[in-house]
């Protein structure tokens, strides 16, 4: 792995942990896609860092959780300021 993407991979990985900030965030912060995000977070973490991959796994399974309510309150937000 290259050394730009190792480095790239473990600032994403610690940015969430200290701010818990949703993968759409990261990306924006990093100026990097969503997809590539996603495979830094998901696959390159697990061998850079394992423990750091796991508790990384922890705030995704949290946002996964609640996508759902997010999405709620987003279009209710939309339709209350129209």
């Amino acid at each position: 792995m290259n050394s730009k993407i190792f480095k790239r991979v473990k600032e994403e990985a610690e940015y969430m942990l200290d701010t818990n900030k949703t993968i759409r965030e990261i990306s924006k912060h990093f100026n990097v896609s969503k997809s590539t995000v996603h495979k830094d977070l998901q696959e390159r973490l697990l061998i850079v860092d394992e423990t750091l991959y796991n508790k990384v796994k922890e705030i995704i399974k949290y946002h996964i959780e609640i996508r759902h309510i997010r999405g709620g309150e987003s279009t209710r937000k939309k339709w209350d300021t129209i």
